[in-house]
């Protein structure tokens, strides 16, 4: 796919901001499994959420140029708290249970799904939450059960597809355009879709862009 194809008025001021962001240091602050031990944050939030193996943690390694930031494994439902990673003290990015996932315990699920509802509902700081979709797969019925919870929640997201490199361009556009014609009914979803690749890094260099607007507009932030 082209590299910037799906960012309509990138601009190299933009996309050298993402990569000045993420080239500074990035650290785990901590992980918690209640709304209770949610950390304080002076500065703006990104959460990631999306299915069971969706490729979260993959796409933020690939996000801060760390291998290993956060975990990643090929059994669902490993991610079983939010875990909050710190960038350079102007982001904090909150990395989200998988949810979709049917091995695990139905009373732990029951859990972990009301601990991301509560953290979307009653988060000040966050201001945007990246609803990562599988591209192979496009939107299922529980990313749209995701939608609606932050649709009536009033909670900002935005779509990202991920492993977009397993997918040929004309099916990959076809689900793009599919996927766009159905946010457009949802109130909370931005319009911008980005397309992603966590293995050959395509769209990694849009996303920091979106992502370090967020923080580059919160008051007091250093340019």
């Amino acid at each position: 796919m082209p590299p910037h194809a799906d960012l309509d008025g990138a601009d190299a001021e933009g996309l050298e901001a993402g990569r000045l962001l993420f080239a500074k240091p990035a650290r785990f602050v901590m992980g918690v499994v209640n709304i209770d031990q949610v950390p304080p944050s002076a500065v703006p939030e990104v959460a990631f959420a999306g299915r069971s193996n969706v490729g979260k943690s993959s796409l933020m390694n690939a996000l801060t140029g760390r291998k290993a930031l956060a975990r990643t494994s090929n059994t669902p439902g490993r991610t079983r708290e939010v875990n909050f990673f710190d960038v350079d003290g102007r982001l904090m990015l909150a990395d989200l249970p998988g949810y979709g996932f049917a091995k695990a315990p139905k009373k732990q699920v029951q859990g972990w799904t009301q601990l991301i509802e509560d953290y979307l509902r009653g988060r000040a700081e966050l201001r945007r939450c990246c609803l990562l979709i599988d591209a192979r797969h496009g939107i299922k019925p529980t990313d749209r059960d995701a939608m609606s919870l932050m649709d009536r929640a009033a909670q900002p997201y935005q779509i990202v597809l991920t492993k977009c490199d397993k997918m040929k361009p004309g099916p990959l556009a076809e689900i793009r355009d599919g996927v766009g014609k159905e946010i457009a009914r949802r109130p909370a979803a931005h319009p911008r879709i980005v397309m992603t690749s966590a293995r050959d890094g395509a769209g990694i260099d849009l996303l920091r862009a979106e992502l370090a607007a967020i923080a580059l507009s919160f008051p007091g932030q250093r340019g």
